[in-house]
């Protein structure tokens, strides 16, 4: 069992940067590969970047590559997501889960999720 909990999402202005981070509970949380997802309103969640247990492995979605960066601590059992030059469509609620089998961009593999952070991006 893996609990995890967002934080770090605002409000910012185009352009602006934000990090966001997931700390798990549990002593397996260098096992799991960890995603970030987000969900904007009235659309379905997406993948936005992952990242397997040891960091070897990395996948961003192409609308987040460049701009996004995630990274992840197993000494303290947290991820990062570093979003650099935001965007409003980078409005969405973001969660954060873990995935045991190492398919990063795929949803169903989620076997764990955080509550959701939420970040708004004004124009």
């Amino acid at each position: 069992q893996v609990q995890l909990v967002e934080s770090g999402g605002g409000l910012v202005q185009a352009g602006d940067s934000l990090r966001l981070s997931c700390v798990g509970s549990g002593r397996t949380f260098n096992s799991y590969a960890m995603g970030w997802f987000r969900q904007a309103p009235g659309k379905e969640r997406e993948f936005a970047a992952g990242i397997s247990w040891g960091g070897g492995s990395i996948d961003y979605a192409d609308s987040v590559k460049g701009r996004f960066t995630i990274s992840r601590v197993n000494a303290k059992n947290t991820v990062y997501l570093q979003m650099n030059s935001l965007k409003p469509e980078d409005t969405a609620v973001y969660y954060c889960a873990a995935n045991p089998s190492g398919l990063l961009r795929d949803y169903g593999s989620y076997e764990y999720w955080g509550q959701g952070t939420q970040v708004t991006v004004s124009s």
